[in-house]
């Protein structure tokens, strides 16, 4: 069962008071033309309000600050909810994959803070998560990451949601 991302509307948006971002990664691709080589960059970053909304945003453009504008604007438009426990940590345990990169995120008690890797830490910490065990598989590549624990995030349920799809009562 694939779940749908629900991404948060215009009017939500506007609510947001500190939304802020964070830049990932700067990548440089180097086309061969006639004249030599004509650089071009692609900026990754991660956008959230530090209270349980979060989401990434991918920039193209031939100078670096157009891309990482590019990219803060992309992250804006795709914000999701996050659920979190009230100690700042996750619900349960969730594993999230994208293309070659796994990321498996465990919840952790009161105290432990964030133990993961750049790209899965910028996430957690844009979505105010902040105890959390983290631990990635596979591929490193910091897109690929941000994707799959993004991936994983939207995989989370809050104990009331799953006593409600199982139909009992907590």
């Amino acid at each position: 069962m694939k779940n749908q991302v629900e991404y948060l509307d215009h009017s939500e948006v506007d609510q947001l008071a500190g939304l802020s971002e964070q830049l990932i990664k700067v990548n440089r691709c180097a086309a061969v033309v006639k004249g030599g080589r004509r650089f071009s960059f692609s900026a990754l970053s991660v956008a959230g309000d530090h209270e349980g909304v979060v989401g990434y945003g991918f920039g193209k453009a031939r100078q670096v600050p157009s891309a990482i504008e590019k990219a803060g604007k992309d992250g804006r438009k795709h914000l999701q909810r996050v659920p979190r426990t009230p100690w700042g940590s996750i619900p349960h345990e969730v594993m999230g994959e994208f293309c070659g990169a796994q990321v498996r995120l465990i919840p952790a008690s009161e105290g432990t803070g964030i133990i993961a890797g750049s790209s899965v830490r910028a996430v957690a910490e844009m979505a105010g998560i902040k105890n959390l065990l983290t631990k990635s598989y596979g591929s490193t590549n910091p897109i690929n990451l941000v994707k799959a624990t993004l991936e994983a995030l939207t995989k989370l349920r809050t104990p009331e949601e799953t006593a409600a799809l199982r139909g009992v009562e907590l």
